[in-house]
C-alpha cells in the first residue's frame, strides 16, 4: 500500500501557485471567484463585510468588485499586511464577541451592509465531530451578525464543515433568505470537509 507523502499537503498546488502569480495572498480567493462567478451576488456600489479576513485574499477581489463607490470592511483577530485600496477597512476585533453586540458590530462598521461573507474555519483538532462542532459555532456568530446588519435583499456567504449542525444551520438561513444554496468549489481542496452555505435575498 502507498503511503501519502505527509509533506505534499504543503506542497503548492495549481490554485496556491496561480494565487502567487497574480498577487493574491491566499488560494481562497478562487473559492470566492467561483461563488461569484456562479451566483453573481457582489456587485460594483455595494457595502461589504468581510468575516475572518486574513490574509487579505477576499478583501482584494471584494474591492475589485465593488469598485471605489464601495465599501469593503473586514474584521479579523490577526492582523492584515496585504496593500488594500481606500474603500477598504480592516479593524483587528473579534467576531464572536461582536456576534453578541449587534449595536457595537453595526458602528464599527458604518452601518447596513449588503453583503457579509464569512471564509472563518476554526483550529483544527484531528477529530471531524469537535472541528465541525466548532466551524458552526463560528458560523452560527456569522449568520448573527449577517441577520442584525444586512439590508433587505442582501446576500451571505458563509464556509461551514459538515457535521451534526450542518442541516440546522441550513434550515436556519433558509428562514432568513429568499433562497438557500449549498456549494462547494472546485478549487476547494478534495480531502476538505468544507462548505458553502449562501443566502440570498435577506427576509
Amino acid at each position: 500500500m502507498k503511503r501519502r507523502n505527509p509533506k505534499s499537503r504543503q506542497q503548492p498546488d495549481y490554485y496556491a501557485k496561480r494565487a502567487r502569480q497574480e498577487n493574491f495572498p491566499a488560494r481562497s480567493v478562487y473559492k470566492l471567484q467561483e461563488i461569484q462567478k456562479k451566483y453573481r451576488l457582489i456587485k460594483k456600489g455595494h457595502a461589504v463585510l468581510d468575516l475572518g479576513c486574513a490574509p487579505g485574499a477576499w478583501l482584494k477581489y471584494t474591492a475589485d468588485l465593488t469598485g471605489a463607490r464601495g465599501r469593503v470592511v473586514g474584521i479579523d483577530l490577526k492582523p492584515v499586511t496585504e496593500k488594500l485600496p481606500p474603500h477598504v477597512r480592516v479593524l483587528t476585533e473579534d467576531v464572536m464577541g461582536l456576534a453578541e453586540d449587534p449595536d457595537k458590530c453595526s458602528a464599527l462598521i458604518g452601518g447596513w451592509v449588503d453583503a457579509v461573507l464569512s471564509d472563518m474555519a476554526p483550529s483544527t483538532t484531528g477529530k471531524k465531530d469537535v472541528d465541525a462542532a466548532r466551524s458552526y459555532n463560528l458560523g452560527r456568530a456569522a449568520l448573527l451578525i449577517a441577520e442584525s446588519l444586512l439590508t433587505p435583499g442582501g446576500v451571505f456567504v458563509c464556509k461551514v464543515f459538515q457535521g451534526g449542525d450542518f442541516e440546522e444551520f441550513v434550515g436556519r438561513v433558509k428562514s432568513s433568505f429568499e433562497a438557500c444554496r449549498i456549494y462547494k468549489p472546485q478549487s476547494t481542496r478534495k480531502e476538505s470537509k468544507e462548505t458553502y452555505v449562501i443566502g440570498i435575498g435577506r427576509r
